[in-house]
């Protein structure tokens, strides 16, 4: 028998490229592999323009976000502005309103502090009445409440309320001589005026005019009366 019909029936041929006992690239399918083709001149051109292109349009987008970026700086800076002053604004009313609660309260205890005043002048703030006074004008103290009026000291019309006036040669200029009631005053502003006595200086003052019947003299007559005139006549 022949080699030719030792062999007769199908033939299988391993075309793989890759050996499957080494997986390693066989020799022959290496060399059979297809070549890349190099880039003809007007692929290579139309690369070049698609790489431009997409450089042109990055460089867009890199703009557009950095105005972008630049806008929401903008506004983020506003709105923590905007913010800055609402809080002031809200603070300062804050303030405002709290004054104003606490100046009202200490305005209507004005008439319980002077009760409190009177009964120590005339020596009746005793005992538990004097602790609880001692308390309420000790708390009201840290409220804000500041006492004002001292014999002697400048008059001004702004926290001052003269009820008497009087002249005196012993003051340089208007001066409270005395306290009829004191005042008040929370922080600038003047809960009650202190009512005061002022004495003024009494250098300036214009001369006093005499009346008219001091110094007065009967005018002298250039006529004659008619006695007088019936007189000479005789003589």
């Amino acid at each position: 028998m022949t080699q030719a019909e030792e062999h007769e029936g199908p033939v299988i041929r391993d075309r793989r490229r890759i050996d499957p006992l080494t997986g390693k690239v066989r020799e022959g399918a290496r060399e059979s592999a297809p070549q890349a083709e190099p880039p003809t001149g007007d692929a290579t051109a139309s690369v070049d323009t698609g790489t431009q292109t997409a450089e042109t349009e990055t460089e867009q987008a890199l703009a557009e976000l950095k105005v972008a970026l630049v806008e929401r700086t903008n506004d983020l800076k506003r709105l923590q502005a905007e913010y800055v002053n609402y809080k002031r604004r809200v603070d300062r009313d804050r303030e405002v309103a709290r004054d104003l609660a606490v100046a009202g309260a200490l305005t209507e205890l004005l008439p319980v502090v002077d009760d409190v005043g009177r009964a120590r002048e005339h020596g009746e703030l005793e005992g538990g009445f004097k602790a609880v006074a001692e308390a309420l004008e000790s708390i009201l103290a840290k409220l804000g409440l500041v006492r004002y009026g001292e014999v002697g000291e400048p008059f001004d019309p702004r926290i001052h309320e003269a009820l008497m006036h009087a002249y005196s040669d012993d003051v340089s200029g208007p001066t409270c001589a005395a306290i009829l009631q004191p005042g008040y005053r929370y922080g600038e502003r003047v809960l009650r005026a202190a009512r005061v006595a002022v004495t003024e200086p009494t250098v300036g003052l214009p001369p006093q005019q005499p009346t008219a019947t001091e110094g007065a003299e009967a005018p002298a007559s250039d006529e004659a009366g008619p006695d007088e005139r019936a007189s000479s006549g005789d003589g």
